[in-house]
């Protein structure tokens, strides 16, 4: 019988200002399927509608984080392939999402969720994890979004020893090249998280959701400065600019609301 790889879909759960969206296809190591690629666009615009969250984290059952872009779906899922945009615009959408993103990375990053991984703010890995980007060895010329994020990311060299080689990283190596901006223990993966999170949801909202604008336009090469200089001014006169000094002076935790 033909396994139904509609089941199991992408969650999204909210809980105060954090949001957190799964991948549960862990015997096929999360590898996602076309009807995901929809599912996670709508979770992408749901989070944005909602102006109370802070951050959102990315993370996946089972011991690998994902196996990527099932190539196969398109076949055995017709109706669904027909439908959904490509995996490209689904992690370019990734990128935009307006609050910051913490990839949690459990084990094993492989193939399209290398890239779905690195445009997160932020990815928290464990010891022992690896990833490598096997599109060489598959015949398989990877998009230029996915290119150009590699390079811009963790520059030219690292890049073509990546893309070209098809070399398999360990963590530490990961985190050496920049591909890991942090790296724990597997017992204390979750309590990383968490502080991250916590961390990010303490900060002002609007500056935060600004710069992080701000610095993808700039690794793209696409800084909107006139944007830039406007959410600038509105920081500048927002009431949580005000809290914000108000606590420093005071020796206190600020308390931002987003205005």
């Amino acid at each position: 019988m033909t396994e139904d790889i509609r089941l199991d879909p992408p969650s999204l759960e909210i809980a105060g200002a954090r949001a957190t969206i799964r991948l549960h296809r862990s015997r096929h190591r999360n590898r996602i399927e076309p009807a995901d690629i929809v599912r996670l666009l709508e979770h992408f615009d749901t989070i944005d509608a909602n102006r109370d969250l802070r951050v959102l984290v990315l993370a996946a059952s089972g011991p690998a984080f994902s196996a990527g872009f099932h190539l196969g779906g398109f076949a055995e899922d017709k109706d669904a392939a027909a439908r959904a945009p490509g995996f490209d615009a689904m992690v370019d959408r990734f990128e935009r999402v307006r609050v910051p993103t913490i990839c949690r990375l459990q084990g094993g990053v492989y193939g399209g969720s290398t890239d779905f991984a690195l445009t997160a703010d932020f990815r928290i890995g464990v010891t022992g994890m690896e990833m490598f980007m096997p599109a060489a060895r598959l015949g398989v010329h990877y998009y230029p979004g996915g290119l150009e994020r590699y390079v811009s990311r963790l520059g030219m060299n690292t890049a073509k020893r990546l893309f070209l080689t098809a070399e398999k990283l360990g963590a530490e190596e990961l985190l050496r090249i920049g591909y890991l901006t942090h790296l724990v223990p597997p017992a204390e993966l979750d309590a990383a998280v968490d502080r991250l999170a916590d961390t990010l949801c303490a900060m002002a909202p609007l500056a935060l959701q600004g710069m992080k604008l701000a610095l993808n336009e700039i690794a793209h090469g696409a800084l909107d400065a006139a944007a830039c200089e406007e959410r600038a001014r509105i920081c500048k006169d927002s009431a949580d600019m005000q809290e914000g000094l108000a606590a420093f002076r005071e020796k206190r935790a600020p308390v931002f609301r987003g205005a």
